[in-house]
Formats: structure tokens, sequence, C-alpha cells
């Protein structure tokens, strides 16, 4: 019998531990307001993005667990530095505290 492979991005999923939160970042603008294209080596790395799934909370000193702000969903905008990029399946995500993101996008 053959084996089949399945698609590890499409069936893995990742579940952030304490207060961390996983981001994708939107993508960046190709095309200034002039007209002109931006290859992607001129692009600057965008700074906001989606929200795709969050910690437990952050674990207080009497034992206890306090919720994140952010939740699944949420547009977010953290600094330009935040977190540790890495790959799942084809899609380049960002895994970084709770702390590192300035404001949710409403």
């Amino acid at each position: 019998m053959a084996k089949t492979k399945k698609s590890v991005g499409a069936s893995v999923k990742i579940q952030p531990l304490g207060d961390r939160v996983v981001v994708e970042r939107e993508d960046a603008e190709q095309v200034t307001t002039g007209g002109i294209v931006l290859p992607d080596s001129a692009q600057d790395k965008p700074s906001r993005g989606k929200v795709l799934s969050v910690g437990e909370g952050r674990l207080t000193d009497d034992g206890t667990r306090k919720a994140l702000q952010v939740k699944k969903g949420d547009h977010v905008l953290f600094s330009s530095y935040a977190g540790e990029q890495f790959k799942l399946g084809d899609r380049e995500l960002l895994l970084m505290r709770e702390e590192d993101i300035m404001a949710v996008i409403e």
C-alpha cells in the first residue's frame, strides 16, 4: 500500500504557553503612494498583525492566572523587533509576549 503525506501546515495547531501570543503579520505595502512598486528587500516589515492564538495568561505571585487582554482574531500593533519569528507550514508567524503588543486596532 502506498502511504500518503499529510500537509503539515493544515493539521498542526499551536497553543502558546503563559502570557505568549501567536501573531501573523499583515502583508507589507507593495506600491508607494506615488505608484512605485517596491521589491521585497526594500519593504519594511509591518508592525501590525492578527492574533491567531493566545496562552492561558500570566501566572501571578499568588499562583492564579491573570487573563490576557488580547484575544484570538484581534488586530494588533506591536514593536518592530517583537517576538520570535518561525515558520509553520508555509506561514511565517511570530511568537511574542503580550507586553510586546502596544495596541488593539478596532
